[in-house]
């Protein structure tokens, strides 16, 4: 299958494809929306962190019909393979197409999250010959980085009850209810001291990655917090070492496929490469069934004039080992929902200080709470600071959904049955049920894996099926 540019929601994707869009960066997408809408003739609205709203009058017979909004945000995550030379500030997407018709961006995520639902809707938008309600468009921005642009819209520029959040994945599902959750910023003041000892480079390569919320009941490895153990079991088994520089991930909604760290020793080389490769082997039993490509870099490199004191390469070591991580609980009612999470997703180390970005999410406010305790009393034990950026809502379930009914009957058409989903990522939709209580949402969209990562596609097949069966839904909404 082809990329079929003629098909007016694929042209749409490739024009946003050449516009770099990742999050805190959308202006020049958000420009482009603008420029778009008024050509059309739409009424349109830009913030202050640039959303956009564009609305757009109800087809001939539908003007008393209830509106609906339209939703996708502008942003995408920013993951490459190690190596790829692509500059994800000025740089196009490079894509292409599988032989089993997968869309794919060479050597980068694809950003079909949310490229997709951007397309969609600015197909819908163009066409003047779909019936549908008066429409509402929603183009978000800084959404994979704590719902950020949606929380700055108003309750007052929100026109509508129902939504249709293009946000989602599964040509037949729908996400019913989604996690709350927060980002807690940990760092560490760095003081150093002249060094005389040997480096080394330790990495941490071969693992899948994927996304914090999504995939995170998989249980794969998150190379920020193996790296932190190949280093503490390289000091418990006796060895004197001293961070020069660690680091680790690119996004803290992503688990990190990736972590580098220089250290100092006086010890032999031969003594720290037993350790670290009993470590590896260890490791690699563990994660023989999520993530077998895990390996362990392990070599000499050029001398350094500094490292940092014992006891700041201690307390950062020492934090990213203990810190929890990873999938925490489980529904007890729904079959396969994490209720409960938090991801080490991002270290860095630069301009003095060490940084750990990390990612809670929740579907219980208390456990949000608690973790964020667990995070600040750990911090004060080890004279970390913390901060919290940001903290955003959970959707909860409603039993009853006037959209869920039209989808599944749209779907019972073509013998599909509706799949309600209890999403363990944060969506939007919480957002915008706390401008409008009660606000009937789903969610849909074309069938894409490995979000998140590099290794990011989408069905071309459902790509086509999901933008006809939006369109069904539209003509049947009163």
């Amino acid at each position: 299958m082809d990329f079929d540019l003629n098909k007016r929601y694929c042209y749409y994707f490739r024009q946003i494809s050449d516009i770099p869009r990742g999050s805190y960066h959308e202006k020049a997408v958000s420009d482009y929306i603008v420029s778009w809408a008024k050509e059309l003739g739409l009424a349109v609205k830009q913030d202050h962190v640039w959303n956009v709203i564009v609305e757009k009058p109800a087809s001939p017979g539908r003007e008393d019909a209830e509106p609906v909004i339209l939703q996708a945000h502008l942003d995408m995550v920013c993951e490459k393979n190690k190596g790829v030379e692509h500059d994800f500030m000025k740089d196009p997407l490079d894509l292409y197409v599988d032989e089993n018709g997968w869309l794919h961006a060479r050597g980068t995520t694809l950003g079909a999250d949310d490229g997709m639902g951007v397309a969609y809707i600015m197909a819908v938008l163009e066409d003047d010959g779909l019936v549908h309600p008066p429409i509402q468009a929603l183009f978000t921005v800084q959404e994979e980085v704590g719902l950020l642009g949606a929380m700055e819209l108003k309750a007052e520029d929100i026109h509508a009850k129902r939504l249709i959040s293009l946000d989602g994945g599964g040509v037949n599902e729908t996400a019913v209810s989604s996690a709350g959750g927060g980002t807690f910023i940990v760092s560490k003041k760095i003081d150093t001291e002249e060094n005389h000892d040997p480096a080394y480079a330790l990495g941490i390569r071969g693992l899948k990655g994927g996304h914090s919320g999504l995939m995170i009941h998989l249980e794969r490895g998150n190379s920020n917090k193996l790296i932190a153990r190949v280093l503490k079991e390289l000091q418990l088994a006796g060895a004197d070492i001293r961070l020069v520089n660690i680091s680790g991930g690119l996004k803290n909604n992503a688990i990190p496929r990736e972590a580098d760290a220089v250290f100092t020793s006086a010890d032999e080389p031969a003594f720290l490469e037993k350790i670290i490769r009993t470590s590896e082997q260890n490791i690699q039993a563990e994660l023989e069934f999520s993530d077998e490509g895990f390996h362990v870099l392990f070599e000499k490199t050029g001398g350094v004039p500094e490292h940092f004191t014992q006891e700041v390469s201690d307390d950062i070591i020492n934090y990213m080992y203990l810190v929890p991580d990873g999938f925490r609980h489980r529904s007890m009612v729904i079959d396969g929902l994490t209720v409960n999470s938090l991801n080490l997703g991002v270290v860095t180390t630069e301009n003095g200080k060490t940084v750990l970005d990390i990612s809670v999410r929740s579907a219980l406010e208390t456990y949000t709470d608690d973790l964020e305790d667990q995070l600040r009393t750990l911090a004060e034990y080890l004279r970390m600071d913390v901060v919290c950026l940001e903290h955003h809502p959970s959707w909860p379930y409603a039993k009853e959904s006037g959209l869920r009914r039209v989808y599944a009957e749209v779907l019972e058409r073509y013998d599909m049955e509706l799949v309600e989903v209890a999403a363990h990522g944060g969506l939007e939709a919480g957002v915008f049920c706390g401008f409008v209580p009660g606000m009937d949402i789903i969610t849909m969209g074309a069938d894409t894996e490995n979000v998140h990562t590099p290794d990011e596609t989408m069905d071309l097949a459902s790509f086509d099926r999901a933008y006809g069966l939006l369109c069904e839904i539209l003509a049947e909404l009163h």
